[in-house]
């Protein structure tokens, strides 16, 4: 069983490390604080105590506590069971989900072996929303992605919304910065990859055209809105669309990478890739 310790009083020092959510400069996930890595929810709690990130606590409301002990049994982590406004007044904010778990960041990724091995990477500038990062994480693992490199103007992968709407997900798939940019994409064609750039442009290829033969590709996808920079793509290999209807340019950064994504994956696969 798991070190269950009842707390009552909201001030209590071992919550430390869940205090304050809500508080921009007292944060405990941001990277220039204390750093820490928070999962929110039984399903993400879970894949926390799974991956390689220590884990600290767990704070929450009884049957949550108790619906986790499976994946507590035989470790040493102490799990603080609260009442609900216990924890709202801890937190913050009143958490539906009502468990969380504090983690340390583990050691950073070495680009090298992560390229060694990989053969699909996305490769994203200026990501900085939370929430698009964290879709575009759950959808590289649910997609075959093997990595994600962050170039300039991408936000956290561990901040605590992009870890939540990931489902977990960006605590798995494994991430790296990419320097200098973009000169840093000469690195991608080193290790054997083909690096195509993924923009709205009517003069850019289909991506059904490029996406067979089971090459190592590196897609590079940009932020909502603008998309990727003109120098980005000019470091690319190629540019390539996601065909669509008439009247439509675009879609969200996230669902477009999921599109983009399967057809790559599948392509890797040796199957046919579909257009869009």
């Amino acid at each position: 069983m798991a070190q269950v310790i009842e707390v009552a009083d909201p001030a209590d020092p071992r919550l430390d490390d869940f205090r304050d959510l809500t508080t921009a400069d007292r944060r405990p996930d941001r990277p220039g604080g204390r750093g820490l890595v928070i999962a929110e929810g039984v399903v993400v709690v879970q894949r926390l105590l799974a991956s390689r990130y220590p884990v600290r606590a767990l704070l929450g409301v009884p049957r949550r506590i108790e619906a986790l002990q499976p994946d507590l049994a035989g470790r040493d982590i102490p799990a603080y069971a609260v009442p609900a406004d216990v924890m709202a007044e801890t937190v913050g904010f009143h958490l539906n989900r009502g468990v969380l778990a504090a983690a340390d960041r583990a050691a950073p990724v070495d680009l090298g072996e992560l390229l060694a091995t990989a053969r699909t990477v996305a490769v994203l500038e200026g990501v900085g929303d939370h929430e698009n990062l964290g879709s575009l994480f759950r959808n590289a693992a649910a997609l075959g992605v093997d990595a994600i490199l962050l170039g300039p103007g991408c936000s956290d992968p561990l901040y605590r919304r992009s870890v939540r709407v990931s489902m977990g997900h960006v605590l798995a798939v494994p991430f790296a910065p990419l320097e200098p940019w973009p000169g840093g994409l000469d690195l991608l064609r080193d290790a054997g990859f083909r690096v195509l750039a993924l923009t709205p442009r009517a003069d850019a290829v289909d991506l059904a055209d490029v996406a067979r033969g089971g090459d190592r590709v590196a897609l590079l996808l940009g932020s909502e809105g603008p998309g990727l920079t003109d120098e980005a793509i000019a470091a690319a290999d190629a540019a390539v669309r996601i065909p669509m209807a008439r009247g439509v340019d675009s879609l969200n950064v996230a669902t477009a990478g999921a599109v983009a994504f399967y057809a790559l994956t599948e392509g890797a696969r040796g199957g046919t890739a579909r257009q869009g």
